[in-house]
């Protein structure tokens, strides 16, 4: 997988540094040059920069010194906590800082063979759903022989200082990585999927229900190999604010731990199992932690028994990692970002997702047929303009995750383009035999909206039922450009393919076999008064929409007399004067049995409300009435892109 990254810039590391080898040189990379504009385009650093190989700063220079640890790091001048938060998780997660440092025995230094050093290194991001490989020189800027960004607590480990090279390269320059989200660089190291939380907004410090939810869920990522940040909102003149209970205003925290821990000692703590909900942070300074309860030093620790608390590694040191409860965290931080490794593999012992990937852009067009940046909902005559793409639920009910990713922008920051478009998506449940783009909605329901947000990435979980649905990515204004990602995650195989075509195609034989002269929609509320079938008195109900030879058949109502069905159907008809009908039946093991039948002329003159009409038989008897009404709404054109 990794094999195959796109080298950035088409630099291939390999062939770069065996060349480098070959020349006896040290390589210097063309594409990040050792000059002003790799560092700022605005605001430059805080004195004389030189730039300097870790030869030139260290004795003993290593990609690692005993190991890989989230206590390596340390922030630098540029107020890039966010990112260093985000090596932080990363390096607690072997399976993926082994993917982002590749070949990371092959890139240490090797006293015993110097001549093997080029001053090369390549690090691999995920870059809008393909891996990227990126090469840099071993350059740093230093001021006062001092590395003046992301570096190590040990002065001999690089690889920190080395992987945020290679992504301010990736971002323009340095000063690119001012500001920015945690949960953006967790995707950026690993493909997660990315969820922003608002907990102010949510109050799940008010609510005890959510809160313990939110824990569960937070637990199950962490378990699962997610990585999860947080921070606490701050105006602008707050920035980076230290609050009197130790905690940091506008500044991104790593969460190294998600617990239960149990309370009491000894014997008598596992039989009472009493326990409580805590999470541990690690501040990306190094130092200034948190205060309050279960601070390093606080007595709240008296109430866990040694054995609990050695497994635990508390450590009462100014490190900047701290444990609170989790309560209080979610009283005192405003926002979390939650990042999930989905699970696709095939074989699995966890559950396993099923993914599809869709690439696009919003773009604009004069012809309404062709424009695809109609906005947000909010602008009902463009909204059904934007890109659609069709999904299935195939299971009587599914939990999906949906993922809309924009490209990032900080490499346009320089040029004074940098910021993110506000961008989020609609959920519609449509027909059952949906096939081409959607122009109107008529008794569609819009099920699903996500928030709509200038962030790299939105993302919602919901549980859909049973039946189609059309996913809409848009823009919150219309005719807002833009590249987009949208990741559709399902228990089983959705189906989901992008609507292209607005109405069937002309084909060759269309003059013999006939062309579609009108469009039927067709919706099925309910029915109501149903006859008993059942020994038990009941009954257990669908219905089947017939036009033209094709038809489409609801799920099954269990044991009642007065289903809701909320089923609709579209048929392009090629002969509008053959009526359509609308069957009830009700399932049974042996034989299914017919309760009745509407008969629709699907005339575009026929009213466009709703109609309550009585069961009728079939056949010869179709004058006969049969006990119950169905509820439905019929709507014609001979405009085929009217619905």
């Amino acid at each position: 997988m990794f094999s195959s990254a796109v080298p950035y810039k088409n630099q291939h590391y390999a062939e770069l540094k065996r060349n480098c080898i070959n020349d006896k040189t040290l390589f210097e990379d063309a594409e990040f040059p050792v000059i002003n504009s790799s560092l700022y385009f605005r605001k430059p650093p805080p004195g004389l920069v030189e730039w300097k190989r870790p030869a030139e700063i260290s004795n003993a220079p290593s990609l690692f010194v005993e190991g890989i640890s989230a206590h390596d790091l340390n922030q630098g001048v540029v107020g890039n906590c966010w990112f260093v938060a985000a090596c932080s998780c990363l390096a607690m997660k072997p399976d993926l800082w082994k993917k982002v440092i590749p070949d990371h025995k092959e890139q240490e230094w090797d006293p015993k063979h110097p001549e093997n050093y080029a001053g090369i290194f390549h690090f691999q991001f995920w870059i809008f759903g393909e891996w990227v490989d990126v090469v840099v020189d071993d350059r740093l800027p230093t001021i006062n022989k001092e590395l003046i960004y992301c570096h190590s607590n040990d002065k001999n480990e690089f690889w920190s200082a080395l992987l945020e090279k290679a992504y301010a390269k990736l971002s323009g320059c340095y000063e690119s990585l001012e500001g920015g989200n945690t949960g953006d660089a967790v995707v950026d190291f690993s493909g997660a999927v990315a969820e922003a939380i608002d907990l102010a907004a949510e109050e799940y410090y008010k609510d005890q229900t959510k809160q313990d939810q939110l824990f569960e869920d937070l637990l199950k990522v962490y378990d699962r190999g997610g990585i999860i940040s947080c921070s606490i909102n701050a105006e602008p003149h707050e920035i980076e604010f230290k609050m009197s209970n130790g905690l940091v205003k506008g500044h991104a925290y790593s969460v190294t731990a998600v617990k239960k821990v149990r309370l009491g000692h000894g014997l008598l703590a596992y039989f009472k199992n009493e326990t409580i909900s805590l999470i541990r942070m690690r501040n990306p300074w190094g130092q200034t932690e948190w205060k309050g309860a279960w601070s390093d030093t606080s007595e709240e620790w008296s109430k866990v028994g040694d054995m609990e608390r050695g497994n635990l590694g508390i450590t009462v040191a100014d490190d900047g990692e701290f444990w609170m409860s989790f309560a209080d965290w979610c009283k005192l931080f405003t926002n979390a970002d939650v990042c999930r490794v989905i699970n696709t593999a095939l074989i699995s012992v966890n559950k396993t997702w099923n993914e599809v990937v869709h690439f696009g852009s919003w773009t604009k067009n004069a012809e309404p047929l062709l424009n695809r940046c109609g906005g947000c909902a909010n602008h009902k005559p463009t909204f059904l303009q934007n890109p659609q793409f069709l999904f299935d639920v195939t299971k009587e009910s599914d939990e999906v995750l949906i993922s809309l990713q924009q490209k990032d922008m900080k490499i346009h920051r320089r040029f004074g383009h940098g910021e993110n478009i506000t961008i989020g998506f609609s959920v519609i449940k449509v027909e059952l035999n949906r096939k081409y783009r959607m122009h109107d909605i008529l008794t569609q329901q819009c099920l699903q909206t996500s928030t709509f947000i200038n962030a790299r990435t939105v993302f919602m979980r919901c549980t859909l039922e049973q039946g189609r649905y059309v996913l809409i990515p848009t823009t919150f204004k219309p005719y807002t450009l833009g590249d987009y990602m949208i990741r559709v995650f399902t228990d089983v195989d959705s189906g989901c393919r992008e609507l292209k075509e607005d109405k069937p195609q002309v084909k060759c034989w269309s003059s013999f076999l006939g062309y579609p002269q009108a469009v039927t929609h067709v919706y099925v509320h309910g029915a109501g008064g149903l006859q008993n079938q059942d020994c038990t008195g009941g009954a257990d109900p669908y219905v089947i929409i017939h036009c033209e030879g094709r038809s489409v058949r609801s799920t099954i109502k269990k044991d009642t007399l007065n289903p809701e069905f909320t089923t609709s159907a579209i048929f392009f008809r090629k002969n509008p004067r053959k009526p359509l009908t609308v069957e009830v039946w009700n399932s049974n093991a042996v034989k299914d049995e017919f309760m009745g039948q509407v008969v629709l002329s699907g005339s575009v003159k026929d009213t466009f409300s709703p109609q309550r009409l009585q069961l009728r038989k079939r056949g010869r008897q179709m004058a006969d009435e049969m006990p119950g009404t169905i509820s439905v709404r019929i709507i014609t054109s001979t405009q085929l892109t009217a619905m």
